[in-house]
């Protein structure tokens, strides 16, 4: 049978039509007015759609909003569905509570950034020309002037990102002999096309931002400085053997750690494209799929980012690093959400599960059930509110865990016996949205409730969700990895730079110093960390560039 024309079936519908059938089909009145909302949204939609600009993203958000996992913004949701339904008293005290905790939020503040705020920025102090401390005071002449708080100007220049500088160097020749003398070259200048600079730029640009090698080369023409995008590649590809010495330590401190969170994210590599196996990987001939792993190690006080991508799992990544691990120490702490292939199949590990993730389950159904989701996200936010009071009080391990034990066990107990009851006593459909929520929810409720009996075991994985925002915002920017070599290189760099923003330190002089101390960082690694080097570089009497990249 001919396939027929979608174009012409679609044209054959006409939405009055059907409207005029509803009108005569008997239907109740609260039940015409479900199915003509429904003719209009179709109507919108199609009309959307066939302007051809409109994109899934903001289909989406014109049908059902802008989505947002915040308490408030979920409860004002909730809250509006409620109302609209006609729910009970209890929706009111809800809204109440709602409008109370909402006025007594502070607004965010706003303004200026102070001259504190550029620590990357060259300090220049300006003397006074024509007094100087302890001179007579040139108005009342009886008193001195002392020194006083400086005025402070912040100004702010543009430049290419890869800035360059052309020497002409003098050269004179013999009109008798020939002899050619030139001038010698600038001291400090190095006759190297491209500096470490260059590469500790690109790699910023490319891997912390996600900037693609084309876009900045084509900035870099606009600019009147090409730097092609090849050019780039051929540059990181010169500054990784350098720095690489940095990531194995990285890994080695990262297996060490006392918590381990990971989780993956989808991303391509077109080399493997071409082969349903990657190199190395022949005990997963069937597997297809492509992954990013994210990986944060909480170790001894420090955050350490690890990436990797290819065909293995977030579990089997996080097996590989590991089997470093020495062997005296204790199984560490896993946090992640509850797919198995999140868990290392090999080595052992005290594993939690993500409540965030929990909590979500709750949050994609508030506009069906608000009244319920209200009162689950409520006893949620008490237990997240003590965790960021013993955040704030650096609470040591055992301390924190006694805190929550005392003040965030009764609103847990409070959730479990909730749930318990709702399906127990048939309040709601176990194969409902809001049952499977709830069946999640107790299914996963040991792992979920660690923190409750062990030491330092984190709430949630959102650490890690957000180390893996690096590499989605790469694969929004550039799509794919052409080859596993460019993988690496990708990893390697992202896995640098996310760890130098946890560490709170400066990325880009990170990767210049790493680069201009090769040496040193191959012999000693543990000494080049990015919450260590600058003591390092005290240590041997070499100023750092911690003035920022100019």
């Amino acid at each position: 049978m001919p396939k027929r024309n979608k174009t012409l079936l679609r044209d054959e519908i006409n939405i009055e039509e059907l409207k005029q059938i509803l009108d005569v089909a008997g239907l109740s009145e609260t039940d015409h007015a479900k199915f003509t909302a429904v003719l209009d949204t179709l109507l919108f939609i199609t009309q959307e759609l066939e302007k051809k600009r409109v994109s899934l993203g903001r289909l989406k958000k014109m049908l059902f909003g802008d989505t947002s996992e915040k308490t408030s913004k979920v409860l004002e949701k909730a809250l509006k569905a409620a109302m609209s339904t006609g729910k009970d008293e209890s929706t009111d005290s809800s809204a109440d509570d709602f409008q109370d905790e909402k006025e007594k939020k502070k607004p965010k503040g706003h303004g200026r950034n102070g001259a504190s705020k550029y620590p990357g920025a060259q300090t220049i102090k300006v003397p006074h020309k024509l007094l100087k401390p302890k001179d007579p005071c040139p108005k009342c002449i009886k008193g001195n002037v002392y020194k006083y708080e400086p005025k402070t100007v912040v100004c702010l220049r543009g430049s290419a990102p890869v800035t360059g500088t052309i020497y002409q160097m003098d050269r004179l020749r013999c009109n008798l002999c020939g002899e050619i003398f030139t001038a010698g070259t600038p001291e400090g200048v190095d006759e190297e096309k491209y500096d470490a600079s260059s590469g500790s730029m690109i790699a910023l640009l490319k891997y912390g931002t996600g900037m693609p090698f084309n876009r900045l080369g084509q900035l870099q023409t606009n600019l009147g400085i090409p730097v092609p995008s090849s050019t780039q590649w051929d540059i990181l590809k010169g500054v990784e053997p350098k720095v690489k010495p940095a990531l194995k330590e990285l890994v080695l401190q990262a297996a060490q750690g006392e918590v381990l969170h990971n989780d993956d994210t989808n991303m391509m590599i077109r080399e493997l494209t071409k082969d349903c196996k990657s190199p190395g990987q022949d005990d997963k001939p069937g597997r297809t799929g492509m992954f990013t792993s994210g990986i944060v190690s909480l170790s001894k006080g420090h955050k350490i980012a690890l990436f990797f991508t290819g065909r293995n799992h977030a579990g089997e990544n996080i097996a590989e690093v590991l089997k470093q691990r020495l062997t005296g120490l204790s199984p560490p702490i896993q946090m992640c959400d509850a797919l198995s292939r999140n868990v290392p199949k090999e080595m052992k590990t005290i594993l939690a599960n993500c409540l965030s993730h929990g909590r979500r389950q709750f949050v994609d159904v508030a506009g069906s059930f608000p009244d319920e989701v209200i009162h689950v996200l409520k006893l949620l936010k008490e237990v997240y509110i003590n965790d960021d009071i013993a955040r704030a009080q650096k609470m040591m391990p055992e301390q924190r865990l006694s805190f929550h034990q005392a003040q965030s066990k009764p609103w847990m107990d409070k959730l479990h016996q909730w749930c318990r009851e709702q399906l127990e006593d048939h309040k709601v459909e176990p194969n409902g949205n809001l049952g499977i929520a709830i069946s999640y929810m107790l299914k996963h409720w040991d792992k979920l409730t660690l923190f409750l009996r062990v030491p330092g075991a984190p709430l949630d994985n959102n650490i890690c969700e957000r180390a893996l925002k690096k590499a989605i915002m790469n694969r929004k920017n550039a799509y794919f990895y052409k080859t596993v070599k460019g993988a690496e290189v990708g990893d390697m760099f992202m896995s640098l730079i996310h760890t130098c923003e946890l560490c709170q330190s400066n990325p880009f002089d990170y990767l210049l110093e790493l680069q201009r101390h090769a040496c040193q960082l191959a012999e000693e690694p543990e000494n080049w960390m990015p919450w260590n080097y600058k003591e390092t570089l005290s240590s041997i009497k070499v100023p750092s560039t911690s003035s920022g990249y100019r």
